[in-house]
Formats: structure tokens, sequence, C-alpha cells
């Protein structure tokens, strides 16, 4: 049985994904938000097991990513439903395997999670994100 996350770890996977919904908003290219978030200083900060930055809030979050690294504007969004998903479940990936965001997005993507997103994400997250490991497995095969 895969590991139960507590409301806390489940609350941070929340706030990514309305990190990842706030990128839309602010007009941020999805793609290059993303690849640049997930391989970030600021990310990494999120995946240690406690850190400030957990409980800052989705618009610090962001501004602390703008702060550090340049992610392009007026590019392709993707959906608002897409993107909180994304964010979700990097987060979840994170959680439940303990693997770092870096590691995560080189197994799944921006296009990957946009690809998987209309058949993935009505599934439970746990069953989604070993769907998404088996898939980067047979790529690398």
């Amino acid at each position: 049985m895969p590991k139960l996350l507590s409301g806390f770890e489940r609350q941070l996977c929340d706030i990514q994904g309305r990190l990842f919904e706030r990128s839309r908003k602010k007009g941020l290219d999805s793609a290059s938000f993303i690849a640049a978030f997930m391989n970030s200083e600021t990310c990494a900060y999120l995946d240690m097991p406690y850190d400030r930055l957990q409980w800052s809030g989705e618009e610090y979050i962001l501004e602390n990513l703008l702060d550090e690294t340049r992610v392009a504007a007026a590019g392709a969004l993707f959906g608002k439903e897409e993107l909180f998903w994304a964010g979700y479940v990097y987060r979840y990936w994170h959680l439940l395997t303990g693997e770092n965001s870096r590691d995560i997005y080189k197994q799944a993507d921006a296009a990957r999670m946009k690809a998987c997103y209309p058949g993935f994400h009505a599934l439970d997250v746990a069953m989604a994100i070993e769907d998404l490991k088996e898939i980067n497995r047979q790529e690398q095969s």
C-alpha cells in the first residue's frame, strides 16, 4: 500500500498546485515556467523536510522564483486545471518517493504532464505517478 500523505503534506501539494495556476494568471509561458520552477533553488527549498518558504504562499513563492530565474512571458498557456494538476502531482511525487524535483522533472517534463493530463487526472495521484514513472522507464529501455 502506498504511503498516505499527512494533512500538512497535502496542503503543500495544494499550495504548489495554486502556484502553477498563478503562473497562468501572470501570463507566463507554462512549459517555461514549469521547467524553470522544477529546476530552481526555490523548488529545492520546497523539497526540504521543512523550510519557511513552504508556508509563504503561492504569491510569495512565485515572486521568489521570478527573482531567481527568467521565465518566458506571454507564451503558450496550459489550462488552469492542467497546471493545478501538474503542480499538485509533482509535489505529491516528491513527498511520496523522496525524489528531488529536478529528477522528477527529468522523468516527466511539462510536455509529458500536458499530454498525460486527459487520461491521468482522474486517477488516484499515486497511480498516476506510477504510470508516469513506467512511461519513463519504457522510454529509457
